[in-house]
C-alpha cells in the first residue's frame, strides 16, 4: 500500500510528447482511482499548456472507473487562445479507453463586480475531532479495518462538523460542513493550489446526497460513483490554511443525487464553488 501526505507528489506529472501527460495514483487500499485525483491531474495537464492565465471554471464527466494499478495519460486538447480566455479539453486515458474527460477555461486576471454569498456559522476546526478520533470514540462498535483506513496518512486534514456514525448512520439533513485543509505545504503556485482544491472538493461530498436517506458508503448493496464535476475558482487562496467546504443536496430522483458546495476561507471569503451529480443506488 502506497500513501503519501504531500499533494505535490501525489500530483506530479511526466511530460510524454507535445500535449501528453503521464500520471499515477497512489495505492491506498481502494479499488479504484480517487476522482478529485484524476480530477487534479487533468487540471494540471492542462495548465502546462496555458502558460499565463488563471483557470476561473471547469466541468469534468467521470467515464469508467480508474485502474490504481496502471497509470493515466493526459492528452490536452488546445481549444481556444483568445484575448481574454483560453480554452483546454483534456481526456484520461488507461487501457486505450477514456476514463475522464474535462473542459476547462482560464482568464487573464482582471478586476470587476463582487458579491458573494455568506459563510455558515460553523465551530472551530480545531475543536474538531478528525475522523480516525471520532472512529476511536465509538470503541468496539468499530471494525478494525475500517479504524486502519481512517488512520493511514492522508494528503487532506478533514474535520467533520455532523459526522455521520458508520456503525449506525441514520437519516440526517443534507445539509453538512466540513473544514479541510492540505497538510504538506503547497507554496504560492495558484496552479498547484488550484489542483490540491479541486482534488479535496471530491472528497467528503456525495455523502450530502446519501444522508437524508441514512445510507453510508458501507451499506450493502449501494451502487454510488460520482458522475460528473463541475468548479469555479472566485478568488485566490492558501490551502494550507483551513477552508470550509458547505454543502447541500437539494434533489436525488431516478438513481442520482445532486450535491452543490461552497468553499470559504477562515475569514468568510468565499473561494469557490462546487457541484456534483452522483449515482446512488441500492441493489437487493
Amino acid at each position: 500500500m502506497q500513501t503519501t501526505e504531500n499533494l505535490a507528489d501525489i500530483l506530479d506529472l511526466e511530460p510524454i510528447e507535445v500535449n501528453l501527460f503521464r500520471g499515477v495514483s497512489p495505492n491506498d487500499g481502494f479499488p479504484r482511482i480517487f476522482g478529485g485525483l484524476v480530477i487534479a491531474q487533468a487540471l494540471l495537464a492542462a495548465y502546462k499548456t496555458v502558460p499565463e492565465r488563471v483557470c476561473h471554471s471547469l466541468h469534468a464527466y467521470f467515464i469508467r472507473p480508474g485502474d490504481v494499478n496502471a497509470p493515466v495519460l493526459y492528452e490536452v486538447e488546445r481549444a481556444r487562445d483568445g484575448g481574454t480566455f483560453t480554452t483546454r479539453r483534456v481526456a484520461a486515458i488507461q487501457h486505450g479507453e477514456q476514463i475522464f474527460n474535462l473542459a476547462c477555461s482560464f482568464q487573464t486576471p482582471e478586476e470587476g463586480f463582487e458579491h458573494q454569498s455568506e459563510m455558515p456559522d460553523a465551530p472551530d476546526p480545531e475543536s474538531l475531532p478528525t475522523e480516525a478520533e471520532f472512529l476511536r470514540g465509538l470503541g468496539d462498535q468499530i471494525h478494525p479495518k475500517m479504524l486502519a483506513l481512517a488512520e493511514r496518512p492522508r494528503p487532506v486534514d478533514t474535520r467533520w462538523v455532523d459526522m455521520q456514525n458508520p456503525v449506525a448512520p441514520v437519516k440526517k439533513s443534507g445539509v453538512k460542513e466540513v473544514w479541510m485543509r492540505a497538510k504538506a505545504p503547497l507554496g504560492d503556485d495558484i496552479r498547484m493550489q488550484q489542483a490540491a482544491l479541486a482534488y479535496a472538493s471530491d472528497m467528503a461530498f456525495m455523502e450530502s446526497a446519501l444522508r437524508p436517506h441514512g445510507l453510508i458508503w458501507t451499506t450493502p448493496g449501494l451502487q454510488g460513483a460520482s458522475l460528473d464535476h463541475a468548479m469555479w475558482f472566485h478568488h485566490p487562496f492558501n490551502f494550507n490554511a483551513w477552508t470550509l467546504f458547505a454543502q447541500d443536496s437539494p434533489s436525488a430522483s431516478q438513481g442520482r443525487g445532486l450535491v452543490r458546495g461552497q468553499m470559504f476561507s477562515q475569514d468568510g471569503k468565499l473561494l469557490a464553488s462546487v457541484a456534483q451529480e452522483c449515482l446512488m443506488r441500492v441493489r437487493k
